[in-house]
Parts: C-alpha cells; structure tokens; sequence
C-alpha cells in the first residue's frame, strides 16, 4: 500500500510525468484511437503563456506520451471553436511561420534543461524539427527523421506522431529520464501560445522550463545506420569573351552521405563528394553603402548535425567560409555531462575570404585548397556550462589560422545570467600578394573576447556587454568582419502588459554604445532610445529615435535618425507582412561626406489558397548629398524577389523564383568615374519530390543575367540540373 502511494504521489507530482510502455500498434492517421492510446497517461494540464501569464487556455487540449521498443510516441488533441479559421497551408519542411496554428513536443533527452529537440508540425502534417538551447537560441536547419499524422476535424485537429530513437541523442542506462514541453501554437486574435508547464516571466530561461519525464527504460542501444548516395547531373551554357553563350558538356557527379550511431550519444558522420549545391538562391540584400561584409546563414546538410554547439558568443565558426569541400567527416556525441562535436573537410577553394578591419572589410580570392578543422566541447552544470572551441584551416602552399578558447554561460539564479568568451588566434597569410596586396606569408597573433551580463523579471531587464577584438585577430572559419576595436553596450528596458487592449505588452528601452580603435579614437558611439510593442493579429512594432557618431578617414560623422520596424499576420490568406527601415542622416562611405537617406525592406506572405504560397520582398536604399553647386541622390539601391510555391502535397512542389537586384548612379555627384546603372537578374524553376528530408528527387533550371555598357539585360549564363537521393536506414 506505501509502494502505491508512493508510486501515485510521484505520477501526480507538479511537473512529473511517468510514461508507460505500449504493447498497442499505434497506426499513424491522426485520429488518436482511444483503444491505440489507452495506455499513456492524457496530459490535461495546460497554461497559456502568451498573451496571458500562465492562465488557463481559451480552447482545450490534451497530449499523450507513450513508447515502445523503437519509438517514442506523441499524441495531441486540440480544441476549436471554430476550425474554419485554422490557418494551415501546404508548405516545404520547416517552413510552420508563427502565424500560422502548429503543435508538438519540445524533448530535452539530456535532462539539463539548457538543449532540447523540436517535433512541430501544422494540421496538414508539415512538419518543423529544429534544436532550440537558451544559450544559442533556435535553429531549424538540423533535420531528423520522424513521422506525423493530422486530422481536422469538426471539433478542431489532431495529430499523432512517431519518433524512432535513433533520431534522438541520449545517455546509456536502463532507466531514463527526460524533460518536455508540450506546446500549441493558436493565431487569432492575437497569437495564443499553450504549453503543458508553467513558463514564469521572471526566468531568463525557456528550455528549463521542461518538465521531467520518467519511466523509459530499455531503451535501443544504438547501432543504426544511414546510407544516402545521391546523382547530380547538369548541363550549362556560359558567356564566352565574344559575347556568345557557350554550351558546356554534360556534366554528372556522384556521391554519399553516411551517419552511424554506434550508441545513442555518438553519431558519426562521413561524406564523399558531398553535393553542397543550394537548391534556393540567397535572398538578395543590398551592399550599396555598406562597410562590413554580410551575413548569409548555412543551409547545407552536412554541417548542420550538432550545429548548435558551434554556436558561441563571438561567431568564430561559420561553415559557410568553407566553401567547396571534396570530403569531410564528423563526431558528435555526450559523454556524461560533456557534449562534443569535431569536423574535419577538405576545402578545394574557389570562393572569398573576408579580409577584416575597424572600419571596413575587404574581400580575397580563396584560389587554394585548404584542410578545415573545427571541434567543440562543452561541459554542462546545474547553473550554466564551460566550453572549449579550438578552429583550424591550414592551407594548400603555406599560410594557416589557428582559433582557440574557452567561453561559459552562468546563471546563479532564474533571473540573471552572465556569459563571456576569450579567443586567441594566431596567422600566418598566404604568400600570394596576387590574390590580395597585404598577403606576403607574414605572421599574426592576437586575442578577442567579451563578456556580458543581463537581468530579467517580468517588468525590467538590464543588459551590459564589454567586447574587445584585437587589430591583428583573424577568424578564417568564422564570421568576424570588423576587428581593431573595444566595445561597451547597456540596455535598460521598462515592459507594461496592458489587459483587454489592442497591445497586450509594451516595452519602453533606452541603450548606448562606445567603440573605440586600438589608439584610443572613437569609432562608434550611440545613444537610442524608444519601445516595442505586440498586439492583435500576431502583430509587433518597435520605433526608436538614435542620436550617432561614426568614423570614416578620422573623421567623426554625427547622425540622427529615426528607426521603424512593423510585422503583423492581417488575414488567413494575407499570411504575414513587415516592413524595417531607417530614415535620417547618413554618410557616403566611398567618399566621406554626410547626406540624408532612406532604406527600408519589405516581406509579405501571401497564400490565396492551402496550396499556395507567394513570397513577395523587396528593399531600397538611397542617399541625397550636396556635391559643389549639384545636389540630388547620389545612387538609388533596389532588391526584388518574388517567390512563387504551389504544394501539390506535403512532399511535392514546383517553385519558381526571380530575383532583381540594381543600382543606379548620379555621375555628377562622384569625383571618379563611376558605372552609372549596374544590376542582376536572376530566375530559377525547381520541381521537387520528398519522401524524407534526405530522399529528394529535385529537376532544375536557373539563368542568370547581367546590365550591359548599353543597359541591356545580358544572360551570362544557363544551368538545367538533375538531383536524385535516398537514404537507406537499418
């Protein structure tokens, strides 16, 4: 009779589930057959957490667990008053916006609290996987294999969803314990978040919120293994030097990605002749004006296992910056409380290197071959973790850059949080003034780091960051286009949650910031203040007024301007619409001189119908100067790109993309000669088939042209390509 009470005490305990094991053969159709589901326990309990502070929900849900000898199961049913208003088009994976209605389970297999796994998808079965940690935020470029099944109904939707544990990473042991969150995304009037635990306003955390989960055992031991050998084949035309298009020959490639999980905490990783073509073009931005190079994220596969663990204050990793690997493989895994993650590639070259500097960055050929070697541990405690990074890249005929150092995030308790990095590289350029001027093999050592600390309670939050990165640190695997500098930043922010309003949260801030070069001079110095606020129809808006002072060619530019930002979701058809921009003083960076601009971006979602999806964006930029007796704009900047997806299904789509990107020039406002209209245009068609996220048949076609001396569009070239791939599992 104790045992028993025991036993119930700690089923019904705050917090605590105990999940059984299923002898059912639970069929996945999303109907969530009682007789299939008698066996796991119904999770009644929910609170929602936005806009309300963990109040009870405004429609009823009810989730259960259960697993047996190769899965791990998920059930939700969800309540609607009224399910004509669900907004749930037919996507690509990944691609469940916040305006639209999605469920799942947020699986932290570690037992931390700090990382967790993402099983979400909308009630059409598109599915969202993605790895979410409090230090390093969310990512949805990781993809796993799993199953789901949705069903609307008359009384709302549900679904059912199948997880082998091979796609999860978890310790050995007879006996687990986890933690979950299991969570439902409800767009109306104002955007509705639900989860199955509490999530308190005053903790600077949302992973360690999860509950614990208990009662799995026996679980696999590891042993899986995936095989995905893929074709690619193309064919091109080129401009040649006459001024003709070329038709190169056919051109075909194989190749295989292979994963192995020896046991359920290593996964290893190997790949031949990888296929790291993007089958999506970049979002064109504008670069017109800009001192720093621009930020692109990674996409491509096989970087992106144990992604989230080579993500560090100070980027010093950034797979993008290899840019044609031949071959490369990779270990991730945990040991005890210690994760790690180790990649080694062979990088043929071709692309650019960003050439650092205080005021501006440059860019340089990268004609050689170069080996690539990162890897990452981080050992994790009850309050935070400590973490070693250590990147190399040696390169083909002398020159190499070697990064190391440690980084940490501590939180003594659920409102404050202090982290910090110290990195230290050393150089060598590569003896190739050919390539660029300041290559002549000679030698560089130095060291950057930073440190902050932030607080938060449900009404206020400070933020303070000191940050130094020395003139001669290079980072050639990473992301850090300017260097040479000593930066100090604080935030003060003041948040209202007005009730019964068209603004359910306001927050009022104000921050500066102070940067100076390595001599003493200023580079930078800020100061801003202004609010953000959320409100109905998923909306949010952010206004604020900056007085700045910015150094170019020792002079110090003063400028005022006004920064706007707006995004709301007006309508189940009109998805989702944004528009970012700043309006005031700006300097003209090619010559130094201060004149007044506007550059605002725009992004709208439209899905006339559940099959539909047309992305529209769109940005300018334009600068007015006053040049001896002339005056007028001196370039207008434009980006263009619509994007047109129809979903036959939730594994098959035809898209098409065009995209423009252009600028023009006022001759008699620059003291050079100067291009006066410049500009791209680029299309592409895909037709893709998945079965999974690695079994894709993809058929191609893109072209690109060019603005001629006489302004006419010049096609340079034509590619029509052909992917197929399958991924073998046993």
């Amino acid at each position: 009779m104790t045992l028993f009470l025991l036993w119930l005490w700690c089923v019904n305990e705050p917090g605590m589930l105990v999940v059984e094991h299923t002898a059912q053969n639970i069929v996945l159709d999303g109907k969530v057959d009682p007789g299939e589901w008698e066996q796991a326990r119904p999770i009644r309990s929910w609170f929602e957490t936005n806009p309300g502070d963990n109040v009870e929900p405004k429609v009823k849900n009810t989730g259960y667990i259960t697993y047996d000898d190769q899965f791990f199961y998920v059930a939700l049913i969800m309540e609607d008053p009224d399910p004509n208003k669900i907004k749930a088009p037919l996507a690509d994976r990944d691609q469940v916006p916040s305006f639209t209605d999605y469920a799942g389970i947020i699986l932290d297999t570690a037992n931390e609290g700090k990382v967790a796994q993402m099983f979400l998808a909308n009630p059409r079965g598109i599915q969202y996987d993605a790895i979410s940690g409090d230090a390093s935020g969310e990512d949805s470029s990781p993809d796993f294999f799993w199953d789901v099944a949705t069903e609307i109904n008359a009384t709302g939707w549900s679904l059912e969803m199948r997880i082998p544990f091979s796609s999860l990473r978890y310790a050995g042991g007879e006996a687990q314990t986890w933690r979950f969150m299991l969570y439902r995304n409800y767009p109306r009037d104002f955007r509705y978040q639900m989860f199955s635990n509490r999530l308190p306003r005053d903790r600077s955390c949302f992973i360690c919120n999860s509950q614990p989960l208990t009662g799995l055992k026996g679980l696999p031991s590891g042993g899986h293994l995936v095989l995905a050998p893929y074709a690619f084949g193309s064919q091109a035309q080129n401009l040649d030097s006459a001024g003709s298009l070329q038709t190169d020959s056919a051109d075909g490639e194989p190749g295989i990605d292979v994963k192995w999980t020896p046991n359920p905490g290593l996964a290893l990783d190997l790949t031949v002749n990888p296929d790291f073509s993007q089958i999506e073009s970049d979002t064109a931005q504008i670069t017109t004006n800009e001192r720093f190079a621009i930020f692109y994220p990674e996409k491509r596969p096989f970087f992106l296992e144990g992604s989230d663990l080579f993500s560090t204050p100070l980027r010093a990793v950034h797979t993008r910056s290899i840019t044609d690997p031949k071959a490369g493989a990779r270990a991730t895994g945990k040991l005890g409380s210690t994760s790690f993650t180790a990649l080694s590639v062979l990088d043929q070259g071709g692309g650019s290197v960003v050439i650092p500097g205080a005021e501006f960055s440059d860019f340089a050929n990268q004609d050689f071959e170069s080996t690539v070697t990162l890897a990452r541990m981080r050992h994790d405690r009850d309050k935070g973790f400590v973490s070693f990074l250590a990147s190399d890249r040696e390169n083909d005929g002398g020159g190499y850059n070697r990064v190391y150092g440690p980084d940490f995030d501590f939180r003594p308790n659920d409102s404050d949080q202090i982290g910090g990095q110290v990195l230290f590289s050393q150089s060598q350029n590569p003896d190739r003034p050919d390539l660029y001027e300041g290559w002549n093999g000679q030698k560089l050592e130095d060291w950057a780091g930073q440190f902050w600390l932030w607080r938060g309670t449900s009404t206020w939050d400070y933020w303070l960051l000191g940050e130094k990165v020395g003139e001669d640190f290079r980072a050639e695997n990473g992301f850090i286009p300017q260097v040479g500098y000593e930066k100090t930043y604080a935030e003060v922010g003041r948040t209202f949650r007005p009730k019964q309003r068209f603004m359910h949260r306001i927050r009022t801030f104000v921050f500066g910031e102070y940067t100076l070069d390595e001599g003493g001079n200023v580079l930078y110095r800020l100061g801003s203040v202004g609010a953000g606020m959320s409100g109905k129809k998923n909306s949010f808006f952010r206004f604020r007024l900056s007085q700045d002072g910015v150094r170019v060619n020792d002079v110090l530019y003063e400028r005022d301007r006004f920064h706007f930002y707006g995004e709301w979701s007006p309508s189940r058809r009109f998805g989702y619409f944004s528009i970012d921009g700043v309006y005031g003083d700006e300097v003209d960076f090619s010559e130094g001189r201060l004149g007044t601009a506007l550059s605002y971006s725009l992004n709208a979602t439209i899905q006339p119908t559940d099959h539909w999806d047309i992305r529209l964006t769109g940005a300018e930029r334009w600068l007015k100067i006053d040049k001896d007796q002339a005056s007028g704009k001196l370039f207008t900047a434009r980006v263009g790109r619509v994007r047109a997806t129809y979903n036959f299904s939730s594994r098959l789509f035809a898209r098409s993309i065009s995209q423009y990107a252009g600028t023009t020039r006022n001759q008699a406002l620059f003291s050079n000669e100067i291009t006066p209209k410049s500009g791209n245009w680029s299309n592409s068609l895909l037709l893709a088939y998945k079965l999974n996220w690695q079994s894709v048949v993809f058929v191609g076609y893109g072209d690109l042209r060019d603005l001629d001396e006489q302004e006419n569009w010049q096609t340079q070239n034509r590619n029509w390509f052909l992917k197929v791939s399958y991924a073998y599992q046993r």
